[in-house]
């Protein structure tokens, strides 16, 4: 595995934003109800536990999302990457949702923007780009 990427600009410039098959949903589980298959993660909130699911595994109505990997192993400790990303898609006026793990980040967009967030990363990662 590589080693994790710490400089802001060689995050940047290192990402390489993929979007992920099938959409998504973001939901509050509730205790007793089974865990649905294929959950991509969950968030200990006072309201509850959130979940990311498969939008299949959602209620009715709930907002179908899409997930961009941004594909570089960013440092844990690494400063500005989410910002850059986040600004760069609130300039484009499409919603974001951060998730970070322990090698990448996910961005979580509205589904029918999911495209157009594609280009605007992929575009972000090419002015990074040396």
């Amino acid at each position: 595995m590589s080693q994790p990427v710490k400089d802001t600009s060689a995050m940047i410039a290192g990402m390489r934003p993929a979007l992920q098959p099938g959409s998504f949903a973001f939901v509050l589980w509730t205790d007793g109800v089974a865990w649905p298959d294929g959950t991509r993660a969950s968030c200990v909130e006072e309201e509850g536990l959130s979940l990311i699911v498969p939008l299949s595994a959602a209620p009715e109505g709930a907002v179908a999302m899409r997930c961009i990997t941004l594909q570089v192993h960013s440092s844990l400790e690494g400063v500005g990457l989410t910002a850059a990303v986040s600004n760069a898609l609130a300039q484009a006026n499409i919603p974001a949702n951060m998730v970070a793990g322990f090698h990448h980040d996910h961005v979580y967009v509205p589904a029918d923007q999911a495209e157009d967030a594609l280009r605007v990363l992929v575009q972000l990662q090419r002015s990074a780009a040396p």
